[in-house]
């Protein structure tokens, strides 16, 4: 994570299962006919020789419209005036982020997104408007700004991180008559062990 947090986001290296999203798009665009079969065979091609996420994202610019394209490299804000924003899927958080919901709803969701920084800082501010986040189980999410006649609701704790100390998601800024609403999946339960679990040979 913070190892790599100097490097553009474009330039982060690509994963085999990124390789195979966008060759899943590809073969939908030959199948309803936006590529030739001679295009999609040579984009593919170069699919599987991209090393980086900016390269990948050449190979289905025009075929996408940008906010359902595979990978967001370039998030600088989101905002939603009298409207509504949805950022998910594949996506670079940079470290600090500008949030802004004015009577509209922003909805953010990291469960796949790439996390270069273990501190991410939102800076929201809402008028009468609704901030959704969807954070994986083990992220911690804490408020620090202000509000004035808003709310923040947190239904579920964090997880115990399981390999060293987990990442932090830091919300900033002012809440006039907003609301925030944190989202994350419940903790899996172990599984219970069985009353006649090692009484065989008794």
């Amino acid at each position: 994570m913070d190892s790599d947090r100097s490097v553009p986001a474009r330039d982060l290296r690509a994963s085999d299962a990124d390789r195979d999203r966008v060759a899943d798009l590809l073969r939908d665009a030959v199948e309803d006919g936006r590529l030739t079969p001679d295009e999609h065979a040579e984009r593919v091609e170069g699919v599987f020789a991209a090393r980086t996420l900016g390269e990948l994202t050449m190979f289905t610019k025009d075929l996408l419209p940008q906010n359902e394209q595979p990978f967001q490299v370039d998030a600088r804000q989101m905002v939603a005036l009298f409207g509504s924003h949805r950022q998910d899927g594949r996506w670079v958080v940079p470290a600090r982020l500008p949030v802004a919901a004015v009577f509209g709803k922003v909805e953010i969701d990291l469960r796949e997104a790439i996390l270069r920084h273990r501190h991410v800082v939102l800076d929201l501010s809402s008028l009468f408007g609704r901030i959704r986040l969807h954070v994986p189980g083990e992220v911690v999410v804490r408020f620090t700004g202000r509000s004035m006649a808003g709310s923040v609701k947190e239904a579920v704790p964090a997880w115990p991180p399981t390999d060293g100390e987990a990442p932090v998601v830091e919300l900033t800024g002012t809440l006039l008559l907003g609301a925030v609403e944190v989202i994350r999946p419940k903790r899996p339960k172990p599984p219970r062990r069985s009353f006649w679990a090692g009484r065989s040979g008794a």
